[in-house]
Protein backbone atom coordinates (compact mmCIF):
# COMPACT_ATOMS: atom_id res chain seq x y z
CA UNK A 1 0.00 0.00 0.00
CA UNK A 2 1.15 3.45 -0.65
CA UNK A 3 3.91 2.83 -3.00
CA UNK A 4 4.79 6.48 -3.66
CA UNK A 5 4.92 7.59 0.20
CA UNK A 6 7.10 4.32 0.83
CA UNK A 7 9.93 5.96 -2.51
CA UNK A 8 9.94 9.24 -0.90
CA UNK A 9 10.44 7.88 3.23
CA UNK A 10 12.79 5.39 2.01
CA UNK A 11 14.19 5.09 -1.52
CA UNK A 12 16.01 2.41 -3.38
CA UNK A 13 17.74 0.90 -0.24
CA UNK A 14 20.82 -0.70 -1.06
CA UNK A 15 21.93 -4.33 -0.39
CA UNK A 16 24.23 -4.50 2.44
CA UNK A 17 27.56 -6.09 2.30
CA UNK A 18 28.13 -9.35 0.60
CA UNK A 19 23.81 -10.12 -0.06
CA UNK A 20 24.18 -11.33 -3.79
CA UNK A 21 22.71 -9.08 -6.41
CA UNK A 22 20.03 -11.96 -7.04
CA UNK A 23 18.09 -10.38 -4.07
CA UNK A 24 17.26 -7.04 -6.13
CA UNK A 25 14.35 -8.44 -8.30
CA UNK A 26 11.73 -11.69 -7.79
CA UNK A 27 12.25 -14.01 -10.71
CA UNK A 28 8.96 -15.88 -10.46
CA UNK A 29 6.34 -16.19 -7.71
CA UNK A 30 5.43 -20.03 -6.99
CA UNK A 31 1.95 -20.35 -5.64
CA UNK A 32 0.44 -23.76 -5.10
CA UNK A 33 -3.46 -24.23 -5.92
CA UNK A 34 -6.14 -27.07 -6.63
CA UNK A 35 -6.82 -25.98 -10.30
CA UNK A 36 -3.13 -24.72 -12.13
CA UNK A 37 -4.48 -23.95 -15.34
CA UNK A 38 -8.13 -22.01 -13.63
CA UNK A 39 -5.60 -20.16 -11.66
CA UNK A 40 -3.87 -18.98 -14.74
CA UNK A 41 -7.11 -18.49 -16.86
CA UNK A 42 -8.08 -16.00 -14.04
CA UNK A 43 -5.30 -13.77 -14.58
CA UNK A 44 -5.40 -13.96 -18.43
CA UNK A 45 -8.67 -12.09 -17.80
CA UNK A 46 -6.78 -9.36 -16.69
CA UNK A 47 -4.34 -8.89 -19.17
CA UNK A 48 -1.45 -11.48 -17.66
CA UNK A 49 -0.47 -13.71 -20.74
CA UNK A 50 0.18 -17.57 -19.93
CA UNK A 51 1.63 -20.52 -20.84
CA UNK A 52 0.48 -23.61 -21.67
CA UNK A 53 0.80 -26.57 -18.82
CA UNK A 54 3.16 -28.38 -18.15
CA UNK A 55 4.00 -31.83 -16.46
CA UNK A 56 7.08 -31.90 -14.20
CA UNK A 57 8.60 -35.08 -14.93
CA UNK A 58 9.91 -36.79 -11.62
CA UNK A 59 8.28 -34.56 -8.93
CA UNK A 60 5.85 -36.34 -8.22
CA UNK A 61 3.82 -35.76 -11.00
CA UNK A 62 3.46 -31.98 -10.65
CA UNK A 63 1.89 -29.80 -12.90
CA UNK A 64 2.21 -26.21 -13.99
CA UNK A 65 0.90 -23.02 -15.68
CA UNK A 66 2.51 -20.04 -15.56
CA UNK A 67 1.15 -16.41 -15.94
CA UNK A 68 3.56 -13.75 -17.48
CA UNK A 69 3.98 -10.35 -16.08
CA UNK A 70 5.74 -7.55 -17.13
CA UNK A 71 8.50 -7.93 -14.16
CA UNK A 72 8.44 -11.58 -13.04
CA UNK A 73 6.76 -15.23 -13.97
CA UNK A 74 4.01 -16.69 -11.33
CA UNK A 75 4.00 -20.12 -11.72
CA UNK A 76 0.82 -21.67 -10.57
CA UNK A 77 1.91 -25.33 -9.52
CA UNK A 78 -0.59 -27.98 -8.71
CA UNK A 79 1.03 -30.71 -5.79
CA UNK A 80 1.25 -34.45 -5.79
CA UNK A 81 0.39 -36.57 -3.73
CA UNK A 82 3.19 -36.02 -0.78
CA UNK A 83 6.12 -33.79 -0.30
CA UNK A 84 6.96 -29.99 0.30
CA UNK A 85 4.07 -28.69 -1.88
CA UNK A 86 1.53 -31.15 -0.91
CA UNK A 87 2.40 -30.40 2.72
CA UNK A 88 1.66 -26.84 2.14
CA UNK A 89 -1.43 -26.89 0.71
CA UNK A 90 -2.66 -29.34 3.28
CA UNK A 91 -1.86 -26.38 5.96
CA UNK A 92 -2.75 -23.31 4.14
CA UNK A 93 -5.15 -24.48 1.43
CA UNK A 94 -3.59 -22.56 -1.40
CA UNK A 95 -1.69 -19.29 -2.37
CA UNK A 96 1.75 -18.42 -2.60
CA UNK A 97 4.72 -20.65 -1.23
CA UNK A 98 7.70 -19.14 -2.52
CA UNK A 99 9.87 -16.44 -4.14
CA UNK A 100 12.02 -17.00 -6.46
CA UNK A 101 15.68 -15.02 -7.14
CA UNK A 102 18.04 -15.99 -10.12
CA UNK A 103 20.88 -16.70 -9.63
CA UNK A 104 23.70 -16.26 -13.09
CA UNK A 105 25.46 -19.74 -12.32
CA UNK A 106 26.04 -23.01 -10.70
CA UNK A 107 29.03 -21.44 -8.48
CA UNK A 108 27.08 -18.23 -7.34
CA UNK A 109 24.38 -20.26 -6.60
CA UNK A 110 26.07 -22.66 -4.34
CA UNK A 111 27.88 -19.93 -2.53
CA UNK A 112 24.49 -18.55 -1.11
CA UNK A 113 23.50 -21.63 -0.14
CA UNK A 114 26.03 -22.41 2.06
CA UNK A 115 25.80 -19.15 3.40
CA UNK A 116 22.11 -19.28 4.29
CA UNK A 117 23.24 -22.58 5.56
CA UNK A 118 25.69 -21.56 7.94
CA UNK A 119 22.94 -18.87 8.93
CA UNK A 120 20.49 -21.95 9.75
CA UNK A 121 18.45 -21.69 6.54
CA UNK A 122 18.69 -24.92 4.94
CA UNK A 123 16.99 -26.82 1.44
CA UNK A 124 13.56 -27.83 2.47
CA UNK A 125 13.42 -29.00 -1.32
CA UNK A 126 15.73 -29.23 -4.45
CA UNK A 127 14.52 -29.44 -7.76
CA UNK A 128 16.69 -29.97 -11.23
CA UNK A 129 14.30 -30.68 -14.79
CA UNK A 130 15.15 -30.60 -17.80
CA UNK A 131 14.46 -27.24 -19.42
CA UNK A 132 13.47 -25.35 -16.14
CA UNK A 133 16.75 -25.17 -14.57
CA UNK A 134 17.49 -25.90 -11.24
CA UNK A 135 14.73 -24.51 -7.61
CA UNK A 136 16.05 -24.65 -3.64
CA UNK A 137 13.24 -23.94 -1.70
CA UNK A 138 15.05 -23.29 1.73
CA UNK A 139 12.87 -24.05 5.05
CA UNK A 140 12.20 -19.93 5.70
CA UNK A 141 8.11 -20.40 5.25
CA UNK A 142 7.86 -20.98 9.30
CA UNK A 143 9.37 -17.84 10.41
CA UNK A 144 9.73 -15.74 7.01
CA UNK A 145 5.98 -16.68 6.27
CA UNK A 146 6.70 -17.58 2.50
CA UNK A 147 10.02 -20.11 1.41
CA UNK A 148 13.16 -18.18 0.01
CA UNK A 149 13.65 -19.78 -3.11
CA UNK A 150 17.09 -19.88 -5.22
CA UNK A 151 17.36 -21.15 -8.56
CA UNK A 152 19.52 -20.92 -11.89
CA UNK A 153 16.75 -20.42 -14.55
CA UNK A 154 16.78 -18.69 -17.87
CA UNK A 155 15.54 -14.64 -17.75
CA UNK A 156 12.58 -13.62 -17.39
CA UNK A 157 11.10 -13.31 -20.73
CA UNK A 158 9.31 -9.50 -21.33
CA UNK A 159 6.01 -9.60 -22.59
CA UNK A 160 4.86 -7.10 -25.06
CA UNK A 161 1.89 -6.38 -22.81
CA UNK A 162 1.61 -7.27 -19.17
CA UNK A 163 0.98 -6.05 -15.41
CA UNK A 164 3.35 -4.29 -13.25
CA UNK A 165 4.15 -6.09 -9.99
CA UNK A 166 4.40 -2.76 -7.83
CA UNK A 167 4.22 -4.14 -4.63
CA UNK A 168 4.47 -8.06 -2.64
CA UNK A 169 2.17 -7.49 0.36
CA UNK A 170 2.45 -9.90 3.21
CA UNK A 171 0.08 -10.40 6.67
CA UNK A 172 1.65 -11.50 9.93
CA UNK A 173 1.17 -11.29 13.28
CA UNK A 174 4.31 -10.34 14.48
CA UNK A 175 6.10 -8.11 11.81
CA UNK A 176 8.98 -7.31 14.39
CA UNK A 177 9.60 -11.31 14.64
CA UNK A 178 9.71 -11.60 10.86
CA UNK A 179 11.97 -8.56 10.51
CA UNK A 180 14.79 -9.93 13.27
CA UNK A 181 14.28 -13.35 10.77
CA UNK A 182 15.32 -11.69 7.29
CA UNK A 183 17.52 -9.37 9.28
CA UNK A 184 19.32 -12.35 10.76
CA UNK A 185 19.74 -13.38 7.17
CA UNK A 186 21.35 -10.70 5.90
CA UNK A 187 18.47 -8.79 4.15
CA UNK A 188 17.22 -5.50 5.19
CA UNK A 189 15.64 -4.66 8.25
CA UNK A 190 12.02 -3.06 8.26
CA UNK A 191 10.67 0.39 8.54
CA UNK A 192 7.23 1.27 10.35
CA UNK A 193 4.27 3.10 9.55
CA UNK A 194 0.83 3.18 10.97
CA UNK A 195 -0.94 4.48 8.60
CA UNK A 196 -3.97 7.24 8.73
CA UNK A 197 -6.59 5.75 6.53
CA UNK A 198 -10.35 7.31 5.62
CA UNK A 199 -13.32 6.13 3.80
CA UNK A 200 -12.88 2.98 4.52
CA UNK A 201 -15.07 0.03 2.84
CA UNK A 202 -15.19 -3.52 3.75
CA UNK A 203 -16.85 -5.75 1.57
CA UNK A 204 -19.45 -3.19 0.55
CA UNK A 205 -20.04 -1.24 3.88
CA UNK A 206 -18.05 0.83 6.03
CA UNK A 207 -15.17 -0.33 7.31
CA UNK A 208 -13.33 0.12 10.82
CA UNK A 209 -10.03 -1.67 10.28
CA UNK A 210 -6.90 -0.54 11.21
CA UNK A 211 -3.24 -2.49 10.70
CA UNK A 212 0.61 -1.55 11.52
CA UNK A 213 2.99 -1.62 8.29
CA UNK A 214 6.80 -3.07 8.06
CA UNK A 215 8.68 -1.71 4.89
CA UNK A 216 11.01 -4.09 3.61
CA UNK A 217 13.53 -3.11 0.71
CA UNK A 218 16.90 -4.51 -1.35
CA UNK A 219 15.24 -3.72 -4.84
CA UNK A 220 12.78 -1.51 -6.56
CA UNK A 221 9.31 -3.54 -5.53
CA UNK A 222 8.82 -3.00 -1.91
CA UNK A 223 7.72 -5.87 0.47
CA UNK A 224 4.74 -4.82 2.81
CA UNK A 225 4.74 -6.42 5.61
CA UNK A 226 0.80 -6.34 7.07
CA UNK A 227 0.24 -6.70 10.94
CA UNK A 228 -3.91 -6.40 11.59
CA UNK A 229 -5.07 -4.29 14.42
CA UNK A 230 -8.58 -4.13 14.39
CA UNK A 231 -11.55 -5.66 11.98
CA UNK A 232 -13.33 -7.30 10.06
CA UNK A 233 -10.18 -6.73 7.42
CA UNK A 234 -9.44 -8.98 4.74
CA UNK A 235 -6.02 -9.57 6.75
CA UNK A 236 -8.15 -11.27 9.45
CA UNK A 237 -9.99 -13.01 6.91
CA UNK A 238 -6.84 -14.56 5.15
CA UNK A 239 -5.19 -15.12 8.30
CA UNK A 240 -8.19 -17.40 9.27
CA UNK A 241 -8.33 -19.16 6.05
CA UNK A 242 -4.39 -19.23 5.25
CA UNK A 243 -2.71 -18.10 8.00
CA UNK A 244 0.67 -15.75 8.18
CA UNK A 245 2.27 -15.44 4.73
CA UNK A 246 1.57 -13.32 1.27
CA UNK A 247 -1.69 -11.21 1.29
CA UNK A 248 -1.91 -9.12 -2.04
CA UNK A 249 0.31 -8.19 -5.34
CA UNK A 250 -0.04 -4.53 -5.92
CA UNK A 251 -0.29 -3.15 -9.12
CA UNK A 252 -0.53 0.65 -9.93
CA UNK A 253 -3.91 2.62 -11.89
CA UNK A 254 -3.97 5.67 -13.63
CA UNK A 255 -8.04 5.75 -12.77
CA UNK A 256 -9.05 4.14 -9.82
CA UNK A 257 -13.18 4.36 -10.67
CA UNK A 258 -12.74 2.72 -13.81
CA UNK A 259 -9.90 0.25 -12.34
CA UNK A 260 -12.14 -1.08 -10.14
CA UNK A 261 -15.29 -1.37 -12.35
CA UNK A 262 -12.67 -3.14 -14.51
CA UNK A 263 -11.30 -5.59 -12.00
CA UNK A 264 -14.80 -6.41 -11.22
CA UNK A 265 -15.97 -7.06 -14.48
CA UNK A 266 -13.12 -9.51 -14.87
CA UNK A 267 -15.06 -11.64 -11.64
CA UNK A 268 -13.05 -9.99 -9.09
CA UNK A 269 -15.14 -8.65 -7.08
CA UNK A 270 -13.87 -5.53 -4.69
CA UNK A 271 -13.28 -6.41 -1.54
CA UNK A 272 -11.85 -3.84 1.01
CA UNK A 273 -10.41 -0.45 0.63
CA UNK A 274 -10.02 3.21 1.26
CA UNK A 275 -7.62 6.42 0.86
CA UNK A 276 -4.86 8.24 2.54
CA UNK A 277 -3.30 11.51 2.42
CA UNK A 278 -5.82 14.83 2.17
CA UNK A 279 -7.82 14.54 -0.49
CA UNK A 280 -7.18 16.79 -3.86
CA UNK A 281 -3.72 16.95 -2.35
CA UNK A 282 -0.04 15.74 -3.60
CA UNK A 283 0.49 12.88 -1.34
CA UNK A 284 -2.80 11.47 -1.03
CA UNK A 285 -4.15 8.14 -3.02
CA UNK A 286 -6.83 5.22 -2.99
CA UNK A 287 -6.46 1.86 -2.89
CA UNK A 288 -9.06 -0.74 -3.47
CA UNK A 289 -8.54 -4.86 -2.88
CA UNK A 290 -9.91 -7.09 -5.28
CA UNK A 291 -11.05 -10.98 -4.13
CA UNK A 292 -8.71 -13.68 -6.28
CA UNK A 293 -8.95 -15.99 -3.04
CA UNK A 294 -10.93 -18.72 -4.86
CA UNK A 295 -8.66 -19.42 -7.84
CA UNK A 296 -5.32 -18.19 -6.33
CA UNK A 297 -5.38 -17.68 -2.38
CA UNK A 298 -4.70 -13.89 -2.75
CA UNK A 299 -6.11 -10.55 -3.36
CA UNK A 300 -4.78 -7.71 -6.12
CA UNK A 301 -3.90 -4.46 -4.91
CA UNK A 302 -4.93 -1.51 -7.11
CA UNK A 303 -2.75 1.47 -6.06
CA UNK A 304 -3.41 5.22 -6.80
CA UNK A 305 -1.98 8.20 -6.17
CA UNK A 306 -3.04 11.80 -6.89
CA UNK A 307 0.57 12.93 -8.05
CA UNK A 308 1.09 9.75 -9.82
CA UNK A 309 -1.19 11.22 -12.64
Amino acid sequence: MKALIVDLLFGLALLGGDLPEAYRSVSRLVFVVPDAQGAAAAWARAGVPIEAAKLLDGVYGIRVTSALFENGTADFIEPGTKGVLRDFMNAHHGGVFALVHRFPDAASLETELARLARLGAVPALDITWKDRGRYVFLDTYGPGKYSLALAMIPEHSVPMHSRRITQYAFVAHDIERVSAYWEKLGLPAMNYTHPDCSDLIYRGKPGTFDMRLGWQRHGPVPYEWIQPLRGPSTYYDHLEKHGEGLHHLAVNVSDMDRAIAEWSAFGFPMSMGGAWGEKGKPGSGRFAYHDLDRCCGIEVELLWNFNAR
